[in-house]
């Protein structure tokens, strides 16, 4: 940590800052400027809140110098992780695209659904049980009954199944049903109750980020995944909350790049929440993957137009596999392939 401390700090001021390092275990190193001293903590300097010295008298400013989050830190492991899925590996050279309807409806769109991730080449299969909406009055999902025709599908495709957890009281069925990645979406992103709670299993975690959330404050809702000891965590972009209204919301394609600067987890992206209309996704999905993407989620439809929750955003049959293509030759061309 690095303390400012003012022009006309007084030498008993700058002590009692050295004070303060010396009693949590730490050693300082003082450097005295023309205008300035800055005294440097030498340690772990986790141990302090830059407020504990901000409020010191003749501190000028305090700031840390090593990162708050530690288990998904570059700093810390600079490898890139890769986190197993039924035998894919979500963050290496391969990209993996999700795919599936918002919601859960039937067993026969269900069906339709899964056979359209197969036949193009996704390789997880993704369906809502639960749904978060921003009406009490609109489509909750199916529940439960939801969670037994996505896992039908899933297993007769041969596919593993995502879906989003809402509720820690929802975990232990979860389990039951081996919901192979578990979905924190962005609505919970915050929600420390949860994150704990999925931090003490063993199952891989999709974190998307929070409409409205900084990058640090993502990172910071990992390590409380990261650390009740699952490291199995996936970092989804999913746009963030801005002033235009010509889209759902704006893809941050700059969080990539710094998200694969700072953390070793995997980065996927989900260009379908971001864009709100399908015209838009394959045109978001590219960029993605051109901008170091480890993998996409996809909303598509068998028949978007009588889709039950978020059909303008969903892809259809047809505009599934045209993209498809088109991913496998730019992931090509990236030097990756999408497996």
């Amino acid at each position: 940590m690095i303390i400012v401390m003012t022009r006309y700090a007084q030498d008993e001021q700058i002590q009692a800052v050295v004070d303060k390092i010396r009693a949590a275990g730490l050693s300082e190193h003082v450097s005295r400027g023309t205008e300035r001293t800055i005294i440097g903590a030498v340690g772990d300097e986790r141990v302090f809140s830059p407020d504990a010295f901000a409020l010191l008298p003749g501190v000028e400013r305090a700031m840390r110098v090593v990162r708050e989050y530690r288990i998904v830190s570059r700093e810390v492991h600079p490898a890139d992780s890769v986190v197993q899925v039924r035998g894919l590996s979500i963050g290496g050279p391969a990209i993996h695209v999700i795919a599936g309807p918002a919601a859960v409806e039937t067993p026969e769109q269900m069906a339709l659904s899964a056979q359209m991730v197969r036949q193009h080449g996704g390789k997880l299969l993704r369906g809502g049980a639960f749904k978060p909406r921003t009406s009490p009055y609109a489509f909750q999902g199916v529940g439960v009954e939801g969670l037994e025709i996505l896992q039908q599908e899933a297993r007769r495709q041969g596919l593993p199944m995502v879906s989003e957890l809402l509720d820690v009281r929802l975990l232990d069925t979860f389990l039951e049903y081996d919901v192979d990645v578990i979905e924190i979406g962005a609505r919970n992103m915050q929600n420390v109750g949860l994150l704990k709670e999925v931090g003490r299993i063993n199952k891989p975690v999709i974190l998307k980020r929070g409409p409205s959330s900084s990058l640090s404050e993502w990172l910071m809702a990992a390590e409380y995944i990261a650390a009740g000891g699952n490291h199995n965590i996936i970092f989804c972009e999913r746009g963030v909350r801005s002033f235009e209204t010509s889209y759902r919301n704006m893809l941050d394609l700059s969080a990539i790049a710094v998200m694969k600067r700072e953390t070793h987890l995997p980065v996927i992206v989900d260009p379908s929440h971001a864009a709100g209309k399908a015209w838009m996704v394959p045109a978001l999905a590219k960029a993605a993957l051109a901008a170091g993407a480890d993998g996409l989620m996809l909303d598509i439809h068998p028949d978007p137009a009588n889709a039950w929750c978020d059909g303008e955003q969903a892809l259809n049959p047809g505009e599934f596999a045209l993209l498809m293509q088109q991913l496998s030759a730019l992931a090509t061309t990236l030097g990756r392939s999408l497996a």
